[in-house]
């Protein structure tokens, strides 16, 4: 029988969970552990999760209040619960996911066969798993935390304790390492960095997959799922050097080259096809000497790419460059991507572009989906703000379904009418006279932008406003917690990608309540209303007053992704007269076209991977190590 099976019994659990904590009041630390040790008997013979959750839940309250001087609201109680049984918990912002994740981790990890909790960053992995290791250690239950950086033994002995928490990064290529060990010599050098290929780097460090919960699940399953975790080795100093003219003269050449002339956009595949004319212009162009030698074919594909990152691909949007390297920025989170690549040639294509160091392509040693490695595990849960709008894909492609937790207390915040301008320094130009008018009352403000160009615009016009503010994008990602912690003061301005979205919660003191709470402005819709729902959802925590506002304009980028540059431009000479309502409508409809883009690539992704997978299969392969590019 799975552990997710059987049906809990029909007691009320939150009452069942106070009643067991007040007799545990005065019971010793010593007599919890023992209590503990003996329900993880009970739970490794039986299987069966419903058996222990009241008796585990009111053990590991009773271990935050005296640890933590916390314990969990009934809220969490239940979050808890549906986590324990296999469920994405969609919980409000500021309902307290950290606290409530211990309860389903300390089930799970009664077992003794490690139960994990994947988060978005390194920030809050150590920062959750040291914040709540004295509650599982009071219980006798060890925390591990995997972070970038850490040698093998340190990740061995991390995934050997009770509870691990760490990023699905760092987890999805620990176990493409474990998983490729057996390769030679040369590629273990790869795999574990540089000369260590000794037998005990070979040695695997994680556990057999057991139970996962998903921190910020919408971000990591949904959002990342279209970027599978690849393990690469560099190719050789030859072809690096050709590589690195050909993407050199393809940059230089791309500005040239004319939709609907030289190419066509496919915009569902996001994909640019070079027409007779185009292939001509590539031969026409002048071809400097190093090119000698290089195919046409070749040409035209890198080509294709130049092209594709000239029109598609902005800086201070898509990435920045730092330290003469281009690094991603994901736009669910407005963090920095770490370690993460464009693949097909599309990195090398930007370096080219912005005349940075090209860190050149190379063959892959092992790679695996975000999909597949979590499907690797018998026991899924997760935990987010915005589950709700993505439960079909949950229930689809995880097999989990989303249960919508009830907040703490009942939510006060205010949503104002949305402002749609004509232009976008129209649009400017209102946010920055909006945040005037809230700093001269005294509340505090937080601008949520698209990218970090847009928060260095508002930035601007506020500082020549006069208006003291913080700025937090993925350049200022070491003064996040920082920033975040004053952004609830009085007469607090704060700029912000999505970075003030994802994994944060801003408090305010009863002075900022009195005020009305925060106000929090979004200044275009994302690509996904889940982004613009973590945004709005940084006031009203527990309870709190606070208001919200969006503001868009007619120039806004999401047109043009959603419909093309051409049909977004006939769509705004035509709507020139319309309504602030027709525009809301069109707006929301091309995010909602976007949205349905995105899923579709992402099941394509999906089923492509499947059918490899089976093929390799059947030819006797390893669809980890031998996926081909």
């Amino acid at each position: 029988m799975s552990l997710f099976q059987r049906s809990r019994t029909s007691f009320n659990l939150v009452a069942e969970v106070e009643r067991r904590q007040r007799e545990l009041a005065d019971k010793p630390d010593a007599e919890l552990r023992s209590q503990i040790l003996e329900l993880g008997h009970e739970l490794r013979e039986h299987r069966d999760f419903a058996l222990v959750v009241p008796q585990v839940f009111a053990l590991v309250r009773e271990s935050a209040l005296r640890s933590l001087e916390m314990q969990h609201f009934p809220c969490q109680l239940l979050g808890g619960d549906a986590m324990v049984h296999g469920r994405i918990a969609e919980m409000a912002t500021g309902e307290g996911k950290t606290m409530t994740a211990v309860l389903p981790l300390a089930v799970a990890g009664l077992m003794r066969r490690g139960a994990m909790l994947a988060t978005a960053n390194d920030y809050l992995a150590k920062r959750d798993g040291e914040w709540m290791q004295p509650v599982f250690e009071r219980l006798g239950l060890q925390v591990g935390i995997v972070i970038e950086g850490m040698d093998r033994p340190a990740r061995r002995a991390a995934y050997a304790r009770d509870v691990t928490y760490g990023t699905l990064k760092e987890f999805g290529f620990d176990f493409l390492r474990d998983h490729s060990g057996r390769k030679n010599a040369q590629d273990r050098a790869q795999l574990y960095g540089g000369a260590a290929a000794s037998p005990e780097d070979a040695r695997a460090v994680q556990r057999e997959p057991f139970y996962l919960l998903v921190d910020e699940a919408d971000s990591i399953l949904i959002d990342d799922a279209r970027t599978p975790l690849i393990i690469s080795a560099p190719a050789d100093a030859d072809m690096a050097r050709r590589q690195e003219s050909v993407y050199r003269w393809c940059a230089a050449a791309a500005p040239q080259f004319v939709e609907d002339e030289h190419y066509l956009y496919d915009r569902e595949k996001r994909k640019v096809d070079l027409t007779t004319f185009g292939t001509e212009q590539v031969r026409r162009l002048g071809h400097p000497a190093e090119l000698d030698g290089v195919g046409l074919i070749e040409l035209y594909e890198a080509m294709e790419r130049s092209v594709f990152v000239y029109r598609d691909y902005k800086r201070d949007v898509q990435y920045i460059v730092r330290n003469d390297e281009v690094v991603i920025v994901d736009e669910a989170t407005g963090r920095v991507a770490e370690g993460r690549r464009w693949s097909r040639g599309i990195h090398q294509a930007v370096e080219a572009r912005e005349g940075v160091k090209i860190q050149h392509e190379t063959r892959t040693l092992a790679r695996v989906t975000v999909q597949a490695w979590v499907n690797r595990f018998p026991l899924l849960a997760g935990m987010t703000g915005t589950a709700s709008p993505a439960a079909r894909e949950f229930k689809g492609v995880y097999r989990v379904p989303v249960a919508v937790i009830p907040t703490n207390k009942p939510n006060q915040t205010t949503r104002l009418p949305a402002v749609v301008s004509r232009t976008a320094d129209e649009k400017w130009d209102r946010v920055a006279a909006e945040v005037q008018s809230m700093h001269t009352t005294g509340r505090p403000v937080l601008v949520g932008t698209r990218s970090i160009a847009g928060s260095m615009t508002i930035s601007q016009r506020l500082t020549k406003l006069g208006i003291p503010h913080s700025v937090l994008n993925a350049n200022q990602i070491e003064r996040e917690a920082e920033i975040i912690a004053c952004a609830g003061q009085t007469g607090r301005v704060t700029v912000a990608t999505n970075m003030a979205g994802r994994g944060t919660d801003i408090r305010i003191d009863d002075d900022v309540r009195a005020l009305g709470g925060l106000h929090v402005i979004g200044t275009e819709l994302h690509e996904s209303a889940r982004i613009d729902r973590q945004l709005f959802g940084r006031c009203g925590r527990q309870g709190d007053p606070g208001s919200t506002r969006q503001h868009l304009s007619h120039e806004d980028q999401l047109l043009e992704v959603a419909y093309g540059v051409r049909r977004a431009a006939k769509l705004r000479s035509t709507g020139k007269a319309r309504p602030d309502g027709w525009w809301l409508a069109l707006m929301n409809r091309a995010q909602a076209k976007v949205e349905r883009r995105h899923y579709r690539a992402r099941k394509l992704l999906m089923y492509n991977e499947k059918a490899i997978m089976k093929t390799q299969q059947e030819m006797g392969l390893d669809p980890v190590l031998d996926h081909p590019e």
